[in-house]
């Protein structure tokens, strides 16, 4: 099954939609000299910026005075010869380009993150990198552009291919001592392996024991404002937020569905989610509000579970909460907090600077350590487990089945490249490329 047409000339813009001071109409494949020049850019200085008067091909009409770069393949983000054309950002310059690039022949409007999969087609990127780039595109905070940065530049790739590499060689030396059994080969290849083996699935063990700090990085850390009606939960959203999101009302049950906020905390992003007052309660709508608000407690990285001041006699943190939480004493208006308890008052904005320190203190805590490359995806860890689950049955076969390690090598292998996309990965390639965006 052939990944990407190759023979496809493809076209369209790369540059965020809407007006702007510039915009970038990129075209990839084997016409995009033709389309250089048939708009009247030159292709003459590879990797040059040119300034040239593009013209209309048919109508013979200026388009635009605009910038132009020719790349020759594979020296180019695709591995094909790739033409752009900065051109002004107006609907009407970058309309009028693209109608005179549907004019030549062999042109066609580019698929959603078509030119990033003829990279990976091409052997530019590889599916991790592939996935930091739309990581990186995707970015909003600080922490999440180094991440994505940093895999699409390798970070991962180097280590799954090198861990893939490794497991080719162990299953060549086993298969060695199976296959030449009565040559002269070197003793001891199977225990030799088998060493090996358990120590990379210790290296695997160590690689997914991450408390999921990439994927808490990439997808936003979860924080949850829960306690009892009334406790001030809306009312601290809104701080935090610094905007008005939820409604306020001292009637309670007000708040009767999820609310969500992101926030950019010291470059870390953070989800907070308001929820309704839990208690028990006849009313239909509000019942299905504390529910909801119990299964969010369930899934949050860390609860803030708020206790009014003035009412004493309101439950502490239950202990039906088995992930992260912090008790947190509300209306500290009213009456001051008792000792070592962490207040806050939204009126007199007392505390907060000290809630915030500590919600930074806990998120950077929760997902820094990502230098050497860490999982952010689903599908890298449920790969990575498999692989190390092969090998374990590897090693636990001992010498005593050479056929039997050999398969659970060859299988940790197979799991390693299909990360990469070294193997087996036509099932994956829409998925991974479906959020890209056209341009892309």
């Amino acid at each position: 099954m052939e990944l990407v047409n190759t023979e496809r000339t493809i076209f369209a813009v790369s540059s965020a939609p809407g007006r702007a001071g510039i915009a970038v109409i990129r075209v990839s494949g084997p016409r995009a000299r033709n389309a250089m020049l048939a708009l009247g850019g030159s292709a003459d200085r590879p990797r040059q910026a040119v300034l040239s008067s593009l013209v209309h091909s048919q109508s013979g009409h200026q388009l635009d005075q605009a910038l132009t770069l020719w790349f020759e393949g594979p020296a180019s983000f695709t591995g094909e010869d790739v033409a752009e054309f900065h051109v002004h950002g107006g609907r009407a310059v970058v309309a009028g380009v693209m109608d005179a690039l549907g004019q030549v022949r062999g042109l066609e409007v580019a698929e959603p993150g078509e030119f990033t999969r003829q990279a990976f087609a091409n052997g530019r990127l590889d599916l991790t990198e592939v996935e930091g780039l739309a990581d990186l595109i995707d970015a909003e905070t600080e922490a999440q552009r180094r991440m994505a940065l940093r895999q699409m530049e390798g970070g991962l790739s180097r280590l799954y291919e090198d861990w893939r590499r490794e497991l080719i060689g162990l299953l060549a030396h086993v298969e060695a001592g199976i296959d030449f059994a009565d040559e002269e080969v070197p003793q001891g290849l199977t225990r030799s392996a088998i060493d090996r083996a358990g120590k990379l699935a210790a290296d695997m063990g160590r690689h997914l024991d991450d408390d999921r700090r990439g994927e808490r990085l990439r997808d936003g850390f979860r924080i949850v404002l829960a306690g009892p009606p009334n406790a001030g939960k809306s009312s601290l959203l809104n701080a935090l937020a610094r905007r008005d999101v939820a409604i306020v009302s001292p009637e309670p049950g007000t708040t009767r569905d999820l609310i969500d906020v992101s926030l950019d905390l010291d470059g870390y992003p953070v989800e907070i989610t308001d929820t309704a007052g839990i208690r028990d309660t006849d009313n239909e709508i509000e019942k299905e509000g504390v529910k909801r608000a119990r299964g969010r407690v369930n899934s949050a990285d860390l609860v803030l579970w708020l206790i009014p001041v003035d009412r004493p006699t309101s439950p502490g943190l239950p202990k039906s909460i088995k992930g992260e939480a912090i008790s947190v004493v509300t209306k500290c208006d009213l009456a001051p907090p008792p000792v070592n308890a962490l207040g806050v008052s939204v009126e007199t904005a007392t505390g907060l600077d000290q809630l915030l320190a500590e919600l930074k203190r806990r998120v950077s805590s929760a997902v820094t350590g990502f230098e050497d490359g860490c999982i952010t995806r689903s599908r890298h860890r449920e790969a990575v487990c498999q692989a190390r689950t092969a090998l374990l049955a590897a090693v636990a076969a001992n010498e005593t089945g050479a056929e039997l390690i050999a398969e659970n090598l060859r299988i940790a292998a197979i799991e390693m490249g299909r990360l990469t996309g070294r193997v087996d990965v036509e099932d994956l390639l829409d998925v991974i490329f479906a959020d890209f965006c056209i341009g892309k």
